[in-house]
């Protein structure tokens, strides 16, 4: 059932409308469980709109399997998807920057507000998003130091190769995750891919994930799945590679994933004179899960994100 969540007027007769498809099972007792899928926060990831459809298309092909209530949010800024903008056009601001939000407050906050009263209540909830297009990522979920404990048995069900514990300090405090989670219901980061496309390896990995998740959570009835077992981090453990200078970012490796110390990344190079100006080689064993996609770079552009953890250390 597809539900207005948000709508609001804008100038010139037109509005801004919010939605969820809301699917549950033929006979709803008032005591099922609840899990939320969120993504297109940001006008430019698009991976989360292909999962969305996954799960709506998987759950009406066996409606008789779904035990619980799955709200899925596929687009809650419609106004940065009609126009591929990461953040809101008209207010060049980023979506992910306003929760809890105010429903007093400007279109952003009220929409922001609209969107957090609506999710209160769920049992969980995965904020799925792409990267910027500058930077490509494995399969990866993000939480807080603070709600590690809360948090870590549902990335272990999602099939995620990767999670990365923030630490508090380094988070903002306005992401939907933050609020949600402060709120009382447990939310999750995904991240994965690139932005401005569909990387459909790691959408159907999620979407097995969420699958299993609900399997566990009483949702969905079906055989658990056989996932991953995901490397866990916490930020002292991660290296951050960026650029000594401007030029053209080359890649070395074809894809992302165990690394040894030395190994070539990838070199920025000068065109006009044929040299390298920078080679760039992994500081340490590990895992890479962040990697340049985008080849133009200037000086401290962010190239590699590395894991120096061992592969032993999945749990």
């Amino acid at each position: 059932m597809i539900e207005e969540v948000v709508s609001i007027d804008l100038p010139v007769h037109e509005r801004l409308v919010i939605k969820k498809n809301r699917l549950e099972p033929e006979n709803v007792t008032g005591r099922e469980k609840r899990i939320s899928i969120v993504t297109g926060t940001h006008g430019d990831e698009l991976d989360g709109q292909y999962v969305c459809y996954e799960i709506i298309s998987r759950i009406l092909q066996h409606p008789e399997k779904l035990k619980g209530i799955v709200d899925i949010y596929p687009d809650v800024n419609p106004l940065g998807l009609d126009m591929g903008s990461r953040g809101i056009p008209m207010f060049d601001l980023d979506m992910n920057r306003v929760f809890p939000g105010d429903n007093t407050g400007a279109v952003a906050e009220y929409a922001a507000a609209g969107i957090v009263d609506n999710i209160i209540g769920s049992d969980f909830c995965l904020d799925i998003h792409s990267s910027n297009i500058f930077l490509k990522e494995m399969p990866q979920l993000r939480m807080t130091e603070e709600n590690k404990d809360r948090l870590l048995p549902y990335a272990k069900a999602l099939n995620a190769d990767f999670v990365w514990i923030y630490s508090s300090k380094t988070v903002l405090e306005a992401t939907l995750a933050y609020s949600l989670n402060n709120m009382g219901v447990p939310t999750l980061v995904a991240e994965m891919g690139v932005g401005h496309r569909i990387n459909n390896d790691y959408c159907m990995q999620l979407l097995d994930g969420i699958f299993n998740l609900m399997i566990q959570l009483d949702i969905w009835d079906d055989k658990p799945s056989e996932v991953r077992k995901p490397i866990i981090s916490t930020e002292g453990q991660v290296s951050f590679l960026s650029a000594e200078d401007s030029g053209i970012f080359v890649s070395a490796i074809a894809l992302m994933g165990t690394i040894s110390v030395g190994t070539h990344i990838g070199d920025i190079i000068e065109p006009i004179t044929g040299k390298v100006v920078q080679r760039i080689e992994a500081p340490t064993d590990g895992i890479i899960f962040s990697l340049r996609e985008h080849p133009v770079v200037y000086k401290g552009a962010l190239i590699a994100r590395v894991y120096s953890g061992r592969k032993q250390e999945q749990i």
